[in-house]
Parts: structure tokens; C-alpha cells; sequence
């Protein structure tokens, strides 16, 4: 078979390729589609059109053994003078099978009968209603207004917004109206008609925070620790913004700025000798000042342990105990010494509640896995460790015998320990967000709890019901304490210091923030 021959069938393949892809424009082109499937003229069409360019470029054997063979990897190179008769067959008979079926599909006796069940399907469909003519004597009706489907979902009661499943192969018949209309009437208006007030798809903006009086000697940044002192006249806070400053109760004004810290202020205590005050931040120091005049009288500085997020004192002034944020240690401190005594390990994560019993002998701390530990202070020996809770514990505080301890976390949760025997003893349920810090009453009596969800609350110890809840309803609390009368303090984000009565009620602004 020669060359010319090898190039009239390469044309004619080509042909059917072209025909092969014509069809299937047609079929996806919005015609009705035929009963060959569409991926056989695609597939068909390419196969005819490769094998007419193979032919044309003689890529192809021969098909007789007694031609010079041409092998499929060029037409100059030659090999055994031996022919592929079958190969050739085949690249003959795929466009000539795909001809056929071309043929067959436009002229067959199935080609009338495979549109009949689209045109079942026309016209099975509802007819759409007629229209009346318009009476020009009547009054104009009231074009309905189009309703989106976010007023349609509004609209609904939740009950009808839960969908039931609906089976792929039943269709959903429309349903029918409870009353059918007179014969003598024009057909019903289809349209949905939106409801008579529309109701909100968004939800109303938040109201604003009320007006937050302000004083340039207050916090420039939330108030995160309150520390009342012993004869109940005077109070101690620490700010993000650095600073820590004393204050007169009674009078209600700042004595002065007590100090400042190279980064956020944590933590401030008076000393039982009230004269001097021990204060720790995230710079990672510890400083002993007066209370007179702020002098700083010792620095004790936790090097490469990382910031203080937590700082407890013994009753009779003599140890402190530190909690640290990036190597999660617990450090017993010598006040008088000046040194460390014991650097604990076993926490792998930070450490975020650290509270000293009654006695001064033993530490409970907690970390921001909720894993708590009980430290003898003394020898610095870890005495017990226990998951307690599911989320971070933030603050702890002993009971006076000093054998129960209670702990509040970030899974919302207030729990009363036993530590002789390890077990929960209490739980105190109500908060909606992270439990920030915890204060004893000084009867023992009361439990006083803030929380990252912008609400303080009093607790019965003994019961563990809520005697008052109060919401200033200026974002997160993080500090809290009794003052001697038996009232709530409490500091937040709000930069403010605040006063709530014992019973429950309305707190007033003791201490202003200082302005934006």
C-alpha cells in the first residue's frame, strides 16, 4: 500500500473526526442529546483524527510483509522489512465504527423515540395560569414586593428550619391551598407576600458601654491585682501599664505611685510588717519597697526563668513564692537573704496560680494545663500533682484550716480541694468564661470570684449557691478582694476600681481610670 493510498485514508479519517466533533457540539450545544452518549463522539472523534495524522505523516507500518516497513518512530528510519497488518486494521476500523454509529444515531429507528420522554416531560409540566384581562373600571392592585430568602428564613419559627431529609427518587408535589377557589374566580397569585413587618435578618448593635468617669492619677491599662491592707484603710494595685499604685480607701484618692515595672505589672503585696510592700511583673523581678516614699529596697531578679505571673508570701513575711510564665518553674525566695531557696521542676507549661497556706509551710500552684501541684516550702519536695482541671487554673487561694484549697479555671469552673485526701470536694457553677482570680472573705465564710466573662460573684463556702452576681458591664474582670467592711472590690479592663455591696446590688466607681 503506498504513499497516496496512506494519505486518501489519513483524509478521510479526518472527516470523520470533524463529523465526530460537529455531532457533539450539537449534543451539548442545547440540543435534544442523541442516544449514543456524548463521550463516545468525543473519544471517537479524537481517535480518527490521531490515526488520519498518523497516516498522513506516515507514521504507521506498513500493512504487507513484502513493502519496506516504516516504524512507528519516523518515516526515514528503516527496520525489518516486516509489516503490523493488525495495527493498521485497527487504526482503520475506529473511524469507520464511529461513522457507523453517527449513521445509526441520525437515521436509526430509535432516533424519533429517544426525544419522546423529554416531550413527555413538557408536557406533564402545569400550564402556567391565564391571566384575565385586567378590568380598567378596578382599582390597581398593589404590586407584591419580591421577598429575599433571608426574610423568608426570618420569617419562619425554628421549629420549621430544620428541614426533614427528602428522598432523591420522590418528587415533591406542590402543596395543595386548604380552600379551593371558585370556579367563577381568577386563579390565586402564586407570589409570596412578605409579612406585615418585616422582621430584623441582622441582629441590633450592641448598646454602648456606658460613660466611664475618668481621673488623670488612675490606671492607663487594665487593673490586674488588688491587695487590701491589714488595718483595711488602704489598698495596693498592679496594671498592665506598668505602674503600681496605693491608695486611701477611706478617703478615696491616690497616696502615689508606689513604683514601676520595666514591663506589665502582675502582682503587689503588703508586707505583714506594714511598712513595706513586695511587688513582681513580667520583667522577671521581684522588688521590696517602702510604702512611705516607694524606695526600692531589693531586687530579686528570676534571670532566665522568665516573668512573674504570680506571687504568694508566707504569714510571717520571711518566704515568697514565685510563679513563672516561659519555663513554667515554681522558686521558693529568702526575703531576708535576699536569694533563692528551691527552683522547682515538673511543670512543662506555664505557670499561672501559685497560694501559700496559713501556716507558711506548703504551696499549691497551677499551670495553663490545669495540672496543680502542692510544694512543701521548706525542702522545695513536690508533695502531690493532679490534673484538676480540663483548662488553665488562674487562681488559688487556702481555706484557713489549711487543708482544703480552692482553684478557679478557664473551663469556667470553681473547685474546693481536699488535700489530704485529693478529692473535689465542692464545685462552684456559674460563670461562662475563664475564672481570672479568687479572694477569701476574712470569716472564710465567702468565696469572691471575677471572671474573663465581665462578671463577679459572691459564693456561699459552705454551700457552694451564688449570693450575688454583679455585672458593670464593661468587659473582663481580673482582680479581686474583700475590703474589711465586707464589700467586693474589683479592677478589670475598664481601668477602673470598683465597690460592691456584700448582698448584691449596684457597685459605684471608687477609683476612675485615667483618660484614652
Amino acid at each position: 500500500m503506498n504513499r497516496s493510498t496512506d494519505r486518501l485514508l489519513a483524509l478521510a479519517m479526518l472527516v470523520v473526526g470533524v463529523a465526530c466533533f460537529a455531532k457533539l457540539y450539537l449534543a451539548l450545544g442545547g440540543k435534544p442529546a442523541a442516544t449514543t452518549g456524548a463521550g463516545i463522539f468525543g473519544a471517537a472523534g479524537m481517535l480518527s483524527i490521531l490515526a488520519g495524522l498518523l497516516f498522513l505523516a506516515g507514521l504507521l507500518p506498513a500493512a504487507a510483509r513484502h513493502d519496506p516497513a516504516v516504524p512507528l518512530f519516523g518515516r526515514d528510519a528503516r527496520i525489518v522489512p516486516a509489516g503490523r497488518p493488525r495495527l493498521r486494521r485497527i487504526a482503520l476500523a475506529v473511524p469507520l465504527l464511529a461513522l457507523l454509529a453517527i449513521v445509526a444515531d441520525q437515521f436509526g429507528p430509535w432516533h424519533g423515540a429517544a426525544r419522546e420522554p423529554a416531550a413527555r416531560d413538557v408536557a406533564a409540566a402545569p400550564a402556567e395560569p391565564s391571566v384575565p384581562a385586567p378590568d380598567p373600571t378596578a382599582p390597581a392592585p398593589e404590586a407584591a414586593k419580591p421577598v429575599s430568602p433571608a426574610q423568608e428564613i426570618a420569617a419562619k419559627p425554628p421549629a420549621e428550619l430544620v428541614a426533614a431529609p427528602v428522598q432523591p427518587s420522590q418528587p415533591v408535589e406542590p402543596a395543595q391551598p386548604a380552600v379551593p377557589a371558585q370556579p367563577s374566580a381568577p386563579p390565586a397569585e402564586q407570589t409570596a407576600l412578605p409579612p406585615a413587618t418585616p422582621p430584623e435578618t441582622v441582629a441590633p448593635p450592641p448598646l454602648a458601654p456606658p460613660a466611664l468617669p475618668t481621673a488623670p492619677e488612675g490606671h492607663r491599662d487594665a487593673v490586674v491585682w488588688l491587695a487590701v491592707s491589714a488595718d483595711g484603710r488602704e489598698i495596693m494595685s498592679a496594671s498592665t501599664d506598668r505602674v503600681i499604685k496605693l491608695w486611701d480607701l477611706d478617703g478615696q484618692r491616690l497616696i502615689r505611685d508606689l513604683g514601676v515595672h520595666k514591663d506589665m505589672a502582675r502582682t503587689a503585696l503588703f508586707m505583714p510588717d506594714g511598712k513595706t510592700a513586695l511587688t513582681a511583673g513580667d520583667d522577671g523581678e521581684i522588688v521590696l519597697r517602702q510604702l512611705s516614699d516607694g524606695a526600692v529596697l531589693n531586687v530579686f531578679s528570676s534571670g532566665l526563668n522568665g516573668g512573674v505571673n504570680k506571687l504568694a508570701i508566707t504569714p510571717d513575711g520571711k518566704r515568697a513564692v514565685s510563679a513563672h510564665d516561659s519555663t513554667g518553674k515554681v522558686i521558693v525566695w529568702d526575703i531576708e537573704k535576699g536569694a533563692a531557696l528551691h527552683v522547682s521542676t515538673g511543670y512543662g507549661w506555664p505557670v499561672s496560680a501559685v497560694a501559700v497556706s496559713p501556716d507558711g509551710t506548703r504551696a499549691i500552684s497551677g499551670s495553663i494545663d490545669g495540672e496543680l501541684k502542692l510544694w512543701d516550702i521548706v525542702s522545695g519536695k513536690l508533695l502531690r500533682s493532679w490534673h484538676g482541671h480540663e483548662r488553665g487554673a488562674y487562681g488559688a487561694v487556702f481555706t484557713a484550716d489549711g487543708h482544703h484549697a480552692v482553684t478557679g479555671s478557664g473551663d469556667c469552673t470553681i473547685k474546693l480541694w481536699d488535700l489530704d485526701s485529693f478529692t473535689e470536694v465542692r464545685r462552684f457553677d456559674g460563670h461562662s468564661d475563664t475564672v481570672y482570680a479568687l479572694a477569701l472573705s476574712s470569716d472564710g465564710k465567702r468565696l469572691g470570684s471575677v471572671s474573663l466573662d465581665g462578671t463577679a460573684r459572691i459564693w456561699n463556702m459552705n454551700t457552694g449557691a451564688e449570693i450575688a452576681e454583679f455585672d458593670p458591664g464593661t468587659g473582663p474582670i481580673y482582680s479581686v478582694a474583700f475590703a474589711a467592711d465586707g464589700t467586693l472590690l474589683t479592677g478589670g479592663i475598664d481601668r477602673t476600681i470598683r465597690d460592691w455591696p456584700a448582698t448584691g446590688g449596684d457597685g459605684v466607681v471608687l477609683f476612675a481610670g485615667a483618660p484614652e
